[in-house]
């Protein structure tokens, strides 16, 4: 897909900006692609479980709309239901209807989750540093994220679970 994309445009883009764009589409999905399988190979977690475990680990009140759960972790709300689903199945998280909106309802992480986050949270983060923050400095680490806000507003300082 990375090359379909970027072959459709090349013609109205400069040599940087090609360079720019392929390289953040390639290096995105090769990071990925690795965080995932560590977190695969050591712990049975997909990296898209791990980010639902982090954010409602992260949550102040351990519990999170699933709609606000989707947001939060990128991904559709029938997708997240999904994963959710399998979850639950395995027991790492909880359902319960939302005491505010009963068409709403809240997930939260069993003891279980909690264990299983907590196993996996180094071998994140020790990928996200090998793979990505140990590339730059302090300064080129500000600068990115500078850059990040300005693509995307809150990109950095909504809630912070982007990682961790």
């Amino acid at each position: 897909m990375i090359a379909n994309v970027s072959h459709s445009i090349a013609g109205s883009l400069t040599a940087g900006e090609l360079a720019a764009w392929r390289g953040m589409l390639r290096t995105y999905a090769a990071v990925m692609r690795d965080l995932d399988s560590e977190l695969q190979e050591a712990h049975g977690l997909a990296l898209s479980s791990y980010e639902v475990l982090l954010a409602l680990n992260e949550a102040p009140d351990g519990c999170v709309r699933m709609s606000d759960l989707a947001e939060q972790v990128l991904l559709s709300r029938s997708g997240l239901t999904r994963l959710a689903d399998r979850l639950e199945r395995d027991g790492l998280i909880e359902r319960r209807p939302c005491p505010s909106d009963a068409r709403g309802s809240l997930a939260t992480l069993t003891e279980e989750g909690r264990s299983r986050f907590a196993d996996a949270r180094s071998t994140h983060l020790a990928g996200v540093r090998s793979r990505f923050l140990e590339h730059f400095d302090e300064h080129e680490l500000a600068t990115l994220g500078t850059y990040w806000e300005r693509l995307l507003p809150g990109a950095v300082t909504d809630d912070g679970s982007a990682c961790g």
